[in-house]
């Protein structure tokens, strides 16, 4: 599984201050420092002529495309330029340098910039100045042909979206969920593009919402194989398997359950940042979202009860062992009863000197055994 390392900011966020292009240059040396793994000060690196995070770079104006190869920087001031205007810029794993020109441009936050470089966050949405930053944990399922001790059911990624006035910066990392189906698909809905950066935030959070969908639903087949495999009798039914499902099964609830408070604050009333046409659309999300949370609760419960089932087997299986055990041990008992008696080397011992003694015990000590051995199976001990 990937991002398994995901840990959230024990610092307080709300509050903190814009920075604007001019007053960029030295909060991003702090940055850096921090991110720097011996802690020592360093300078971001320029973006360069090297490795590119920018996958794709759109000017809308009135719900469509304008035409032509935009730089984030020129993109930008002609958004403002237009009424109905704002900017698309799409980025995968952006380097801190690359980030820190992008950031100078567009007037993003420290903090938030530097929770887009990391990547380890929770789904969250936090407000710095005008622009909010929502976090997101995006899901795939991994297909594979049979579920063992190792398999990566569930592989996890992140898309972070700055969504300001003129301009929507989505931030992916992984590829659990790729933009480009989203980009091409809403730009033949030039309805819904009219609304702004908040329609492309709403795109992104539905594609990722219904991946979720797609990801519970094959979820829930695997479940179903396991549960057959544990009540099937000649099958191993082996615990690591299923503890196996339980810690995918995990990874997707720290995706899939996080992500419910941040779409409330997006579909309240009170919040005007969002176009109110645009809530509607984000109330449909937080539906799909509310339905896969009860799909993901309903298979944790069902995973435990798989679990405890397995282990009440295991408990059935070994007393079933110890009752043959047992009971193989009581026929021994009869053989090693006679031979102690006979095997004492007394003088005057009845039956020495029978002639048919020798057999006769033999014949003896083999029907005390055997009516024991039929009073086990009628019994279910053997």
């Amino acid at each position: 599984m990937t991002d398994r390392a995901a840990r959230e900011r024990s610092a307080t966020l709300h509050g903190g201050r814009v920075l604007n292009p001019r007053a960029w240059v030295s909060p991003v040396r702090a940055m850096s420092r921090i991110l720097n793994a011996d802690g020592s000060p360093r300078t971001p690196a320029p973006a360069g002529p090297g490795r590119s995070g920018v996958v794709d770079c759109g000017l809308y104006v009135d719900g469509e495309r304008r035409p032509g190869q935009w730089q984030y920087a020129e993109a930008l001031a002609a958004a403002r330029e237009e009424r109905d205007g704002f900017v698309w810029l799409g980025l995968h794993e952006p380097e801190l340098g690359e980030m820190t020109a992008i950031a100078e441009t567009y007037g993003l936050h420290e903090l938030a910039v530097e929770d887009a470089v990391k990547a380890q966050q929770r789904p969250k949405l936090e407000r710095f100045g005008e622009v909010s930053f929502l976090v997101l944990r995006t899901a795939r399922y991994c297909e594979h042909t049979e579920l063992t001790e190792t398999s990566e059911v569930v592989e996890t990624g992140q898309v972070m979206l700055f969504i300001g006035p003129n301009f929507l910066i989505s931030v992916r990392h992984g590829d659990a969920c790729r933009l480009s189906p989203v980009r091409a698909d809403l730009e033949a809905k030039r309805d819904l593009l009219r609304h702004g950066p908040w329609a492309v935030a709403y795109a992104i959070t539905d594609r990722v919402v219904d991946l979720y969908l797609e990801v519970a639903d094959q979820l829930e087949d695997d479940l179903d194989v396991l549960e057959a495999d544990v009540f099937d009798r000649q099958s191993s039914g082996r615990i690591q398997r299923i503890y196996q499902m339980k810690r995918e099964l995990v990874e997707f609830k720290r995706a899939v359950i996080p992500l419910q408070r941040p779409l409330l604050t997006l579909t309240a009333q009170v919040n005007r940042e969002v176009p109110q046409e645009v809530r509607r659309y984000f109330r449909d999300v937080q539906d799909h979202l509310s339905r896969t949370v009860e799909q993901v609760n309903s298979y944790d419960d069902l995973l435990n009860s798989i679990l405890q089932a397995r282990l009440a087997q295991v408990t059935v299986d070994q007393n079933n062992d110890m009752r043959k055990i047992a009971a193989w041990a009581a026929i021994a008992a009869v053989w090693t009863a006679f031979a102690g008696v006979y095997g004492m080397n007394f003088e005057n011992m009845p039956e020495l000197k029978w002639t048919y003694g020798y057999p006769g015990v033999l014949a003896l000590m083999l029907a005390i055994s055997l009516a024991l051995y039929r009073w086990f199976r009628r019994n279910g001990w053997l």
